[in-house]
């Protein structure tokens, strides 16, 4: 892996509820190794958190086209994929009604941001996400399969579990100005990347990210 540039400093905002963050993974990783940039993930809760209606008032076309579209993106780009067991967001889908308590997310997601405190967000979230999205396992909430994940990421499993048990403020206010940023941003969902105070959206932006850095200068890989 290359030296870091502070110069090509690239925000990531993420969801561990969202496919399309998954999903465009590897093409993170992949800059990440072969150029001198820095990917910053900077978790966030998901919509379904942030705002508890908005399964409600969305068109009712929405689920599906987003199901089939996240399917198809993960077969295009041959990625093991499936929805996690259990979903993070606890949500009747039949109401479309989100739970008051959200333990998954609210754990997953207070766990990504001690990473982020650490630097090692990029790593959590490429052990952390396969776990949850490439089927090799239900019940990832369950046993040691989440701590493995965090230790396979090069983090002490056992120690950040600890850390965001003992001071879960201090971690939601990571979150809190994770989501501030995001809202700064000139888009509101997830995945979405901002490069020197523009914003792409989407997983599939990431080769036009990488275009409009290689036209600010970033060096091509050797």
């Amino acid at each position: 892996m290359m030296d870091r540039n502070d110069a090509f400093s690239v925000d990531v905002f993420w969801s561990f509820r969202s496919p399309f963050c998954y999903l465009m993974l590897d093409r993170l990783i992949e800059i990440s190794t072969n150029f001198q940039v820095a990917i910053n993930i900077r978790p966030l809760y998901p919509m379904a958190v942030r705002d508890p209606n908005f399964f409600k008032s969305v068109n009712p076309k929405y689920r599906k086209y987003h199901l089939q579209d996240s399917q198809r993106v993960a077969d295009y780009h041959k990625i093991p994929y499936r929805r996690p067991v259990p979903d993070p967001i606890v949500q009747d889908m039949e109401t479309n009604e989100i739970a008051a308590e959200q333990p998954h997310i609210r754990h997953l997601t207070l766990l990504g941001a001690a990473a982020q405190t650490q630097g090692a967000a990029l790593a959590f979230v490429d052990k952390v996400s396969r776990l949850l999205w490439d089927g090799s396992v239900d019940g990832w909430d369950e046993g040691m399969h989440l701590i493995d994940a965090i230790d396979a990421a090069g983090l002490n499993g056992r120690a950040l579990v600890a850390d965001v048990n003992v001071d879960p403020d201090r971690f939601d206010a990571v979150i809190a100005e994770n989501q501030t940023a995001h809202d700064a941003a000139d888009h509101w969902g997830v995945p979405l990347m901002t490069f020197r105070g523009e914003t792409f959206y989407g997983q599939d932006r990431v080769d036009l990210l990488l275009w409009r850095m290689m036209q600010a200068g970033l060096p091509v890989q050797n």
